[in-house]
C-alpha cells in the first residue's frame, strides 16, 4: 500500500490518488470533456471515495497546489504535475466563488 498523505483526510486522498482526485473534480465541476480520470480501472470504486469524501475536496485542492512536482509525475492518467496543479488552481478559484456568492 502507498503512503497516507500526511494531512488531514489523507489516507482517503493517497487511496484515491491526488492527480486523479484532480481530474475528476475537474470533470464534475468545471467540464464533462475532461476524461483523463477513466484511464485507471479502479475509477468506480474512486468515484466512490470522490464522493465520501467531499468535506475535505476544497482542503485537498490546496494541498495539492503545494505538492511536491516530482512526486505527482507518478500517476497513471497521463496528467503532467503542471498541469495537475493548474487544474487544481482553476477549481478553487471557481468552487471558492461559488461558496462566497452563494
Amino acid at each position: 500500500m502507498s503512503h497516507a498523505f500526511n494531512f488531514l483526510g489523507g489516507e482517503e486522498l493517497s487511496q484515491i490518488g491526488a492527480t486523479w482526485f484532480v481530474s475528476y473534480a475537474y470533470h464534475e465541476f468545471m467540464t464533462f470533456e475532461h476524461m483523463n480520470w477513466k484511464k485507471v480501472k479502479t475509477f468506480p470504486s474512486r468515484i466512490e471515495k470522490f464522493n465520501n469524501s467531499k468535506k475535505y475536496h476544497l482542503y485537498w485542492l490546496f494541498k495539492v497546489c503545494d505538492m511536491d512536482t516530482e512526486k505527482l509525475k507518478t500517476n497513471k492518467i497521463e496528467l503532467a504535475p503542471d498541469k495537475t496543479k493548474a487544474m487544481a488552481k482553476e477549481l478553487l478559484e471557481k468552487l471558492l466563488l461559488e461558496q462566497i456568492n452563494g
